[in-house]
């Protein structure tokens, strides 16, 4: 409960950098919130990986178990790429070809990824039962 809880937290703050303007690192802080969401649903079923990698993580806990449901699976693994493609680019000036992360990322992107990684949450705390934070 303690990855969700963690998730929680920085989806919350990936959206106060965005009503901030901050679009770069609240790309990021969306991914965070949906890879420490899909290490707590692996932690559920017993499993742990070390990847940073959200749709790695995915495929993983769908590979992992039975009850599996290809449009939702098909849909979160379309947010785990879009996440991914933030990791690095979102924070370092050398993974881009000109600029900085924070004059690449518009209002779209960073909402986009907020989109996604509630999407990711939201599914786990379905799949785990969880209420939130306390």
């Amino acid at each position: 409960m303690r990855w969700l809880s963690e998730a929680e937290w920085d989806l919350e703050t990936a959206r106060i950098l965005h009503r901030e303007k901050r679009f770069n690192a609240s790309t990021f802080y969306a991914h965070q919130s949906a890879e420490k969401a899909v290490k707590a649903l692996l932690y559920h079923v017993n499993e742990a990986l070390q990847s940073c990698s959200v749709r790695v993580l995915l495929e993983r806990y769908f590979t992992k178990t039975s009850s599996r449901d290809s449009g939702i699976e098909a849909e979160l693994l379309t947010c785990a790429r879009e996440l991914d493609r933030h990791y690095i680019p979102s924070r370092y000036p050398n993974a881009l070809p000109a600029g900085t992360p924070h004059e690449a990322y518009d209002e779209e992107t960073s909402r986009r990824a907020i989109e996604c990684a509630l999407r990711i949450l939201e599914y786990v705390k379905g799949v785990i039962g969880y209420g939130g934070l306390k």
